[in-house]
């Protein structure tokens, strides 16, 4: 059973293991020189205090690089589903070749554990390589990556570390599942697409952020949290604030969750006329005047003077958020879910082939 499930997989299999070996070995060659230039760039932009516009250069250099590779980790769990686990037992089932095998010497269980063993362990392997070997190489730009591309965003975690094997596995598993509940392959590729596409959406809006209790604390108004400061109005009287609300200061690369400006009786400031910034960013209206003092423009004090200005009045930064320190904890977690939801797959494939398929 074993030498005939290798037959069936080992092309997919070469191909799968040629593609590995060339996207490791140029990693391998250009990840040394990567670190380099980012060792070199922190030692030269630490003494003056320029470290903000040295990241921004060289994240921007490397950002197509950084974002095609974690496309890859991303999409790769769900090309197993589709295309290593939704036919691995239909095609069986449409052409009738598993009776065949049920007619020698192999059980049901046999098979079907032989098939998903040998599958299995070749696409979570797969997957795991690949994910680790990006997460080495792009160690430099996610200390450098902004805020919404930091390592505990929602988009960048779910193609580092480890957890790209759990999703693998389920992925794979999940395809097996589809296939012998519908017994065709399109519907059941169909089907493994659209549940696989759900539950990655699901994890980190509705299940990762409580994996671990985040961490809510107040923070002083500065260059990290703050993204602009403008009048609000032409007759003065109010100042249009445009918080952060995926950065907090003395914690680079935290996930955050909410991000509210309070102001000094711990009340959230209510927004401003309408007007937008970035993604990242809410506008609020602080009650400052903008005619005279430190937020006036024609003082010419600058962003900073009004900054102080405003903190010296109360209002501050709000923040729940989950620390880079959770990174390891949320990825042992989380695939650890992932291995739970998988063994539940395999148990409802081996109910189903034992007492319901023919």
């Amino acid at each position: 059973m074993t030498w005939l499930t290798w037959r069936q997989f080992r092309d997919s299999a070469a191909m799968t293991a040629a593609v590995l070996v060339v996207l490791t070995a140029v990693l391998a060659l250009t990840g040394p020189d990567l670190a380099s230039r980012y060792a070199a760039g922190i030692a030269g932009c630490t003494p003056d205090n320029t470290c903000d516009d040295f990241f921004d250069r060289f994240f921007d250099e490397y950002q197509l690089p950084f974002l095609a590779l974690t496309l890859v980790v991303l999409i790769l769990p769900a090309l197993v589903g589709l295309f290593w686990g939704a036919p691995l037992i239909t095609r069986e089932l449409e052409s009738g070749t598993h009776l065949l095998v049920w007619n020698q010497s192999i059980t049901r269980g046999r098979w079907l554990a032989v098939k998903l063993g040998l599958t299995g362990l070749a696409a979570t392997a797969a997957a795991g390589l690949c994910g680790l070997a990006v997460t080495w190489w792009s160690d430099p730009l996610d200390k450098s990556a902004v805020p919404e591309m930091a390592r505990m965003a929602p988009l960048v975690f779910s193609a580092r570390g480890i957890a790209p094997m759990g999703y693998a596995a389920f992925a794979f598993v999940l395809g097996v599942t589809m296939g012998v509940l519908v017994r065709r392959t399109l519907p059941a590729m169909a089907l493994t697409l659209v549940a696989f596409t759900a539950i990655q959406l699901a994890m980190p809006l509705l299940v990762r952020p409580h994996l671990m209790p985040p961490v809510t604390s107040t923070f002083e108004l500065g260059r990290t949290n703050v993204n602009g400061i403008v009048p609000q109005g032409q007759q003065g009287g109010a100042m249009q604030v445009f918080l952060s609300t995926s950065a907090v200061p003395g914690h680079a690369g935290a996930w955050v969750l909410s991000s509210v400006l309070v102001d000094p009786s711990g009340r959230t400031v209510a927004g401003g006329d309408g007007a937008s910034g970035p993604s990242s960013t809410i506008a609020r209206s602080i009650p400052i005047s903008t005619t005279s003092g430190p937020c006036a423009p024609s003082r010419g004090q600058g962003t900073d003077a009004c900054t102080a200005e405003i903190n010296r009045l109360g209002y501050r930064q709000q923040a729940t958020y989950q620390p880079i320190e959770s990174f390891w904890p949320f990825q042992w977690i989380e695939t650890g879910i992932y291995a739970l939801l998988t063994l539940g797959l395999i148990w409802l494939c081996f109910w189903r082939v034992r007492r319901g398929l023919s």
